[in-house]
C-alpha cells in the first residue's frame, strides 16, 4: 500500500549527500523569510481592521431634531457686539430650540477676561430681541431704569434694558447701567478710546456650546448689533456701532451637526478666516447629509456629515447696500434627501488564511526561481573561469 502511495509523491526528495548549499541560497532564504514576515504582518493588520460598507437610500425620517455643536472664536470682536440667531428656511426664528450656548470674553491673547460667562437665550425674536442670561449671581429683579412695562418688569441683563428702551422708543446709553457694566458692555458700543473710558475694543469673544434645532433647512448667524423681528422681517440694529471698526476675523475650532463617528471629517473644524480690516461678511453654505453608523456590537449612531462652500464680501456701507447685507458669520444649511448608512463588518477569516497562504507560497516560488538563477549563473561563471585557467 505504501509503495503505491509513493508513486503519487509530487515532492521527490534527494539524498542529503547530493544537496548543495550555497551562500547565495542562504541570502535568498533570509531575504525571502523577512519578506514573508513583513507581508504577513500587513495581512494581519488588514484583517484586524473593520470593513465599512456604505449604503445610500432615501431618508424617510420625520420630526427629528438636529444637534449643532459650535466653538468659534472672534479674537478682536467683543461679546457685547455679537448676537446669535437661528432661523428656519422661511426666515422665521426657531422658537423651540434646546441649547447650551455661551459667550466668553477673551483678551487679545485668547485668555479669559472675566469669570462670568454669558449664556445666550433663544426666544421668539419678536419677544426677546437678543436676550442674554449671565450665569454669575445677580439679583432676581433689577431695574429697567424707567422703562419698566408689563412685559419687562425686571431687567436682569443689559440686553433686557436695551429691549425695554427700544419698546419705549427711547435712545439707549449703556453708561451707568449696572447690568451692562457687569457684562462689560457699559462704555458705549465701539466708543472712542479718546473719551477716557475703558472699552471692549481690546477684547475678543468665544462662542461655544450646542443648538438642537428642527431638522429642516435653515440658518444661524453670529453678527454684530441687536436683532429683533419687525413686520415679519429679521432686523439687526447697528445703532452706535461704527462699521469701520468691526473686524470679523474668526477661528472655527469645531462645527459639527451631530456626534462624531470613526473617520469622519468636518471640513470647517480647525479653520480660520482672517481679515486685515473692514467689516466682512462670511457666508458658509453647508450641505448636510444624514448618516447612520452601525457598529460591530450592533449599536447605532444617528448623526450627520457635511460639505461646505464659502462666500465673503467686504461691507463698506450698510445703508447703501442694495442687498442689505450685514458683516458677520452666517451659516446656511440644507438637508440632503439621501441618507448614508455605514455598516461595520468583520473581515473574513477564510480570506485572511487564503491571502496569507498566497503570500507565503508566492514568495517561496519567486525565491526558488531567483536562487536557481543565481546558482546557474555562478556555475557558468565558475566553468568559464576554469576554462580560462586551462588555456
Amino acid at each position: 500500500m505504501s509503495s503505491q502511495l509513493k508513486r503519487f509523491d509530487a515532492y521527490a526528495k534527494t539524498l542529503e549527500d547530493f544537496r548543495i548549499r550555497t551562500t547565495s541560497g542562504g541570502l535568498v532564504t533570509i531575504l525571502s523569510t523577512l519578506v514573508i514576515f513583513i507581508l504577513f504582518y500587513f495581512q494581519l493588520q488588514y484583517y484586524l481592521t473593520t470593513d465599512i460598507e456604505q449604503i445610500l437610500f432615501v431618508d424617510t425620517s420625520r420630526q427629528e431634531k438636529m444637534n449643532i455643536t459650535i466653538d468659534i472664536r472672534f479674537p478682536v470682536l467683543p461679546c457685547s457686539y455679537l448676537t446669535i440667531d437661528a432661523m428656519d428656511v422661511s426666515g422665521e426664528s426657531q422658537t423651540d430650540i434646546v441649547h447650551n450656548l455661551y459667550k466668553t470674553r477673551l483678551d487679545l491673547n485668547g485668555n479669559i477676561v472675566a469669570n462670568d460667562i454669558i449664556r445666550v437665550s433663544f426666544q421668539s425674536l419678536s419677544k426677546r430681541n437678543g436676550t442674554q442670561e449671565n450665569i454669575t449671581n445677580v439679583p432676581e429683579c433689577e431695574s429697567c431704569y424707567g422703562a419698566e412695562s408689563d412685559e419687562h418688569k425686571c431687567c436682569p441683563t443689559c440686553d433686557d434694558v436695551k429691549v425695554a428702551y427700544r419698546k419705549k422708543g427711547w435712545s439707549f446709553d449703556a453708561t451707568g447701567v449696572q447690568q451692562c457694566v457687569r457684562e462689560g458692555q457699559a462704555i458705549g458700543m465701539l466708543s472712542d478710546n479718546s473719551s477716557g473710558n475703558l472699552t471692549q475694543m481690546n477684547e475678543g469673544c468665544r462662542v461655544h456650546g450646542y443648538l438642537e434645532v428642527n431638522k429642516v433647512a435653515g440658518n444661524f448667524h453670529i453678527a454684530p448689533g441687536q436683532s429683533f423681528q419687525q413686520q415679519h422681517l429679521h432686523v439687526h440694529s447697528l445703532r452706535n456701532i461704527r462699521l469701520n471698526l468691526l473686524n470679523t476675523t474668526h477661528y472655527i475650532n469645531d462645527l459639527s451637526f451631530g456626534e462624531y463617528f470613526p473617520n469622519q471629517i468636518n471640513p470647517l473644524s480647525n479653520t480660520k478666516q482672517i481679515t486685515n480690516g473692514g467689516a466682512v461678511l462670511f457666508h458658509y453654505y453647508v450641505k448636510i447629509v444624514p448618516s447612520i453608523y452601525f457598529f460591530l456590537n450592533k449599536t447605532q449612531l444617528r448623526t450627520n456629515q457635511y460639505s461646505v462652500t464659502k462666500y465673503q464680501k467686504t461691507i463698506h456701507n450698510i445703508l447703501d447696500s442694495s442687498s442689505h447685507q450685514l458683516p458677520g458669520t452666517f451659516f446656511t444649511y440644507e438637508i440632503s434627501a439621501i441618507m448614508v448608512k455605514f455598516v461595520e463588518r468583520q473581515r473574513s477569516l477564510a480570506h485572511f488564511v487564503t491571502s496569507s497562504c498566497a503570500v507565503i507560497g508566492g514568495v517561496f516560488t519567486v525565491s526558488s526561481i531567483l536562487d536557481a538563477f543565481l546558482y546557474r549563473g555562478s556555475c557558468l561563471l565558475h566553468k568559464k573561469m576554469e576554462i580560462g585557467k586551462a588555456t
